[in-house]
């Protein structure tokens, strides 16, 4: 292994404190550009060593939503077992995402400065460890549970402000689209193993617990295939601007160009009514449609455990099936549409919000009435909800320049989360038990109802700010394309065969 193995901040042995700008001495004396460009990608990474770098990024988002939504598919158990109401089963989302939602801008600064392969390692591997500590909670600490619960938000944290800015250094073009489609085909798939893995858990087991501890241990074979898999690649090189010629600003610079970016802005609130409803829809959906059967089926309610965990099979199969077809349909509409509009992804965006909000009402209302059209308007409107996921994750990437990636996913998952899937399953558990008249059946299914009616409307709110998005994403996307250091920001010319930062001016005058 070679000195400058230990500068390179590409290189998969970087140390996890290097610092970024001291990569220039990196290069051999007797190697020139058009040689070391035959000799690999400009990211620096194969074609080959790229796909099972996208496979690996995707089997780890794939248990991050897994462990997510396990909670929510044995939710009448946990409710059971330690005797909450449901404000505080809502809790359980939310301190998880109120602590995936702080972290974020911390690992989205260190992901743009630092290896981020080592960062992602060590928060998976303590997300691991904490996920299989919580599924040893006794049933008179509750607030453990909510504790640990809390604490798998660091994991989460440190991969997903992370690894869809290591696709972008990959991929550009359609091809960074497609692979961002197999990435975020991860999120529904993942959410509706969730659903499914823990209900038959538990069905297995008998003990909502086991349902726990399924996650951890891939993810400690997650930690493995990432370490040994996954290849640091450089950051922009991808797009013909190598990564000295991007020079970084400090953090308040990257956020003030950042909220000076109308695309980004209204992009990320239309996400935040995506964050809203779905984190809403996963934690109540299951619960609701159980008390559904119980009141107009005349199903057994769950007084002892196990519980009946049917509905969470159920709905698990149906959030991957929908998952799939609609980031799979979202990312070949907007391919299509491109050809006639620039303004194609946030179209498609608001389209698929806007479609979802008449369905997912019609599926709320239809709960009492009819199961089997409860289930297909679900389906749809699920279907259109995950249209959204890989076109807003594009739209960042390429109004964004490379070296403020990082901090843009850290900003926009706190300001969706914050306001989004942090506060809602709580939200509307708290509504639930301020509309609850009495502890009937009738109130346990009709407040949660009338709580979660309120997805609709957010829904269209999230359709009007893609539609503003659409006003400005052509000039946004040219201006990051075409990025240049202005003379405020400063650049690196080689001083004693390392790196110095000086003004732009004192090199010009």
């Amino acid at each position: 292994m070679t000195s400058s193995s230990f500068s390179d901040p590409t290189s998969d042995t970087t140390p996890f404190f290097s610092d970024d700008s001291e990569a220039e001495g990196s290069e051999e004396p007797g190697a020139g550009p058009s040689q070391r460009r035959e000799e690999e990608p400009a990211s620096g990474v194969s074609s080959l060593r790229a796909v099972f770098t996208v496979i690996v990024l995707c089997f780890i988002n794939l248990l991050n939503y897994m462990d997510r939504f396990t909670v929510a598919g044995v939710l009448p158990d946990i409710e059971q077992y330690f005797g909450i109401n449901d404000g505080k089963s809502g809790l359980l989302q939310t301190v998880f995402i109120c602590s995936y939602m702080f972290l974020a801008p911390v690992f989205g600064y260190l992901g743009d400065r630092y290896n981020r392969k080592m960062i992602m390692s060590v928060g998976i591997g303590f997300w691991s460890i904490v996920t299989l500590a919580s599924s040893y909670t006794p049933k008179e600490y509750f607030w453990l549970l909510l504790l640990t619960r809390g604490l798998v938000g660091v994991g989460e944290a440190s991969y997903s402000t992370i690894a869809p800015t290591i696709i972008a250094d990959l991929y550009i073009k359609e091809r960074r689209t497609q692979m961002l489609s197999v990435f975020y085909f991860a999120i529904p798939v993942g959410s509706g193993l969730g659903y499914i893995v823990g209900s038959k858990v538990d069905d297995l087991a008998g003990d909502w617990h086991w349902a726990l501890r399924v996650t951890p241990a891939l993810g400690l074979v997650a930690v493995v295939l990432l370490l040994f898999v996954v290849k640091e690649p450089k950051r922009g090189a991808i797009e013909a601007r190598p990564e000295h010629t991007l020079q970084r600003t400090s953090w308040l610079g990257d956020m003030k160009a950042l909220c000076r970016n109308p695309s980004f802005v209204l992009s990320t609130f239309g996400f935040t009514a995506v964050a809203f409803v779905t984190g809403s829809l996963a934690l109540w959906a299951p619960a609701f449609l159980f008390r559904a059967a119980v009141f107009t089926e005349g199903r057994p309610p769950c007084v002892k455990g196990p519980c009946d965990t049917s509905d969470s099979l159920y709905f698990g199969i149906i959030t991957v099936v929908s998952g799939i077809l609609g980031v799979a349909s979202g990312a070949e509409v907007s391919r299509r549409l491109r050809l006639r509009t620039p303004r194609a992804d946030p179209l498609v965006c608001a389209l698929g919000l806007l479609l979802s909000a008449p369905f997912l009402y019609l599926a709320i209302v239809f709960a009492q009435a009819s199961p089997i059209a409860t289930y297909v308007f679900i389906f749809l409107g699920e279907t259109f909800l995950s249209m959204n996921w890989a076109i807003v994750a594009d739209i960042l990437l390429y109004v964004v320049v490379p070296t403020r990636r990082s901090t843009a996913e850290a900003f926009q998952i706190v300001l969706s989360h914050l306001l989004g899937d942090a506060g809602s399953p709580y939200l509307i558990g708290v509504v639930s038990d301020s509309l609850k008249q009495t502890d009937s059946y009738l109130w346990q299914f009709r407040s949660l109802q009338l709580s979660l009616l309120t997805c609709s409307f957010v829904a269209v709110g999230g359709g009007a700010f893609f539609l503003a998005t659409a006003l400005f994403i052509e000039k946004d996307r040219q201006r990051a394309t075409n990025y240049a250091p202005s003379d405020d920001e400063p650049i690196v010319v080689p001083k004693s065969g390392r790196s110095t930062r000086v003004p732009v001016s004192s090199v010009l005058i």
